[in-house]
């Protein structure tokens, strides 16, 4: 595992955990009425809200279009953004990281292989 790989694993963890924690005291929807009430408070209540959405938007766009470009299956970190926010680009690039080693070690194989013949 790649010192990024285990960043990654670290910050979703840690994210998870904090997720499960709000859930766990607060109920699933328990963020509804907060944002609402942080939203309507002022202005930068309502800024903070919308820079979130943007930036949840933003992610997973890009993943999507990421995925695309490699072939990946982009719908269950889709439903993971949807449901979860953050946890799903983070699982994302979990994903992605792991897939790619695998792809980086199997072409240094086939250059060992091409090397060695």
């Amino acid at each position: 595992m790649s010192k990024k790989q285990l960043a990654l694993w670290c910050v979703l963890g840690d994210f998870v955990a904090l997720t499960a924690y709000a859930v766990i005291t607060e109920g699933y929807f328990g963020f509804v009425g907060i944002a609402i009430d942080f939203a309507t408070a002022s202005a930068w209540g309502a800024q903070i809200l919308v820079d979130f959405l943007l930036a949840v938007s933003v992610a997973l766009g890009w993943c999507v279009a990421d995925a695309r470009r490699r072939g990946l299956n982009y719908w269950p970190f889709v439903a993971l953004t949807l449901t979860l926010g953050p946890i799903g680009p983070l699982a994302y690039l979990i994903h992605r990281e792991r897939v790619g080693a695998g792809e980086r070690d199997a072409h240094v194989s086939a250059a060992d292989l091409q090397h060695a013949a």
